[in-house]
């Protein structure tokens, strides 16, 4: 349980930018299920697959791949939403039917390096994956209400460029060696 709150922060993180976006409930609900799922799914496939993947790769190298994977999608859709704001007087991806396409995967993708390392540590797969699905489910979901809580105290401001501009600084931190992902 501990792990998989680790591993749901960089959801929350997300989640409490893409709040920013101001999102309703219900879609709230379905972008926190959609990153649960592959939160999910990406243990489970690398507790399966975790000593073919072992073998071919350090879990350290599966960590930093997984990490460059998160700051590419972080990042591009971070400049999405700028360029998108910029552009146009209509607000950027407001049912974040773009983030639900672009942010799970690299979301997920550290969660495909703990899974193989408990896989090669002798781990049930039919506890973690549920667990980590779950934990990140509970964070996304906090993340977009306290995330769409503190938008709301800044009327005046494009929250979608703001949202944006975000994406691009967290990923520029994680780049940049100040944050880790």
């Amino acid at each position: 349980m501990t792990l998989g709150f680790g591993l749901g922060m960089d959801n929350f993180r997300t989640s409490l930018v893409l709040g920013g976006l101001k999102p309703s409930w219900r879609t709230s609900v379905k972008t926190s299920a959609i990153f649960a799922f592959w939160d999910g799914m990406a243990p489970l496939v690398g507790m399966l697959g975790g000593g073919y993947l072992g073998s071919r790769m350090s879990t350290t190298g599966m960590a930093d791949a997984a990490e460059a994977i998160a700051v590419a999608g972080l990042g591009g859709y971070g400049l999405f939403l700028t360029i998108r704001a910029l552009r146009s007087p209509d607000h950027a991806d407001m049912d974040m039917k773009t983030a639900r396409r672009w942010l799970p995967v690299p979301l997920a993708i550290d969660n495909l390096a703990a899974g193989a390392a408990l896989g090669l540590a002798g781990f049930s797969p039919w506890i973690a994956p549920f667990l980590f699905a779950f934990t990140t489910f509970v964070l996304s979901l906090a993340g977009h209400q306290i995330g769409r809580t503190i938008a709301n105290f800044i009327p005046r401001i494009r929250t979608d460029l703001l949202t944006g501009i975000a994406f691009l600084l967290m990923a520029g931190l994680v780049v940049a060696g100040v944050a880790d992902f």
